[in-house]
C-alpha cells in the first residue's frame, strides 16, 4: 500500500453523490495533504497514526508548509 492508498474512493464517493468525504490511508505528507484537499478529492484529512507518532503533526506541517499559525498564548515561549 502506499501512501493515499484510499483518497480515490475518497474522490468518487464525493464527485458522484456530493457528499463530504474524509480521505484515509497513511497520509503523513503535508504537501501531500494539501494537493488531496486543494484537488477536491476529499473535504478532510484523518491523520490517526501520525499524530501517535508526533503529537505536533498539525504544527509541523504548517511550518513545513510556510504557514506561521498562532499558537496558543501559553506556548508562545515554545514557538520556534
Amino acid at each position: 500500500m502506499a501512501p493515499g492508498y484510499q483518497v480515490p474512493f475518497s474522490e468518487t464517493v464525493r464527485k458522484e453523490t456530493d457528499v463530504l468525504t474524509c480521505a484515509v490511508g497513511m497520509l503523513t505528507d503535508p504537501h501531500q495533504v494539501e494537493t488531496i484537499l486543494q484537488k477536491g478529492q476529499a473535504d478532510i484529512i484523518a491523520i490517526a497514526r501520525e499524530f501517535l507518532r508526533n503529537t505536533s503533526w498539525t504544527l509541523d506541517a504548517a511550518r513545513e508548509l510556510g504557514v506561521d499559525v498562532e499558537w496558543a498564548s501559553q506556548y508562545n515561549r515554545a514557538k520556534f
